[in-house]
């Protein structure tokens, strides 16, 4: 595997790691300005707002799985967890707003990439039939019945 090659998943990761946090930071700051969306888009956003919770949730969302993916913490978890907002941006700019789909498509393209790049970590989850543990491991040696004397 050449250096280049190597390097892809890491500048993915902060790639994407990146503009989540940026983005979710400003959900809550305001430092970049954001030009007003006008029909159904707006509408969808201006709901969001108004539930009063669900931007709010979703900008804190992206904040902690943008620090996971910077830090280069809880990877996979931060994949899973950040993989229903890369979906919904998609969904929104394809649907609503699709002059905006560059950053869309670069964001999907980093998050299936890492989801490659972390295949093996995700390969049980993705078992078709899985089977319950019997009880769970703690971690310890069980304990062995004393020996009768």
């Amino acid at each position: 595997m050449s250096t280049i090659t190597r390097k892809i998943p890491t500048v993915a990761r902060l790639f994407l790691g990146l503009v989540y946090f940026v983005f979710g930071l400003n959900g809550f700051l305001h430092f970049l300005p954001m030009p007003p969306l006008e029909g159904t888009a707006g509408t969808v956003l201006g709901a969001f707002v108004a539930s009063g919770y669900l931007l709010t949730f979703v900008k804190a969302t992206e904040v902690v799985v943008g620090l996971a993916l910077l830090g280069n913490r809880f990877v996979p978890l931060a994949l899973v967890v950040g993989a229903p907002v890369t979906l919904n941006i998609v969904a929104f700019h394809l649907f609503l707003a699709p002059e905006g789909m560059a950053m869309p498509i670069l964001l999907l393209a980093a998050h299936l990439g890492l989801g490659w790049a972390y295949r093996s970590t995700f390969r049980p989850i993705l078992a078709a039939r899985a089977t319950v543990d019997e009880a769970p491991s703690s971690g310890r040696a069980p304990e062995r019945a004393p020996a009768a004397a």
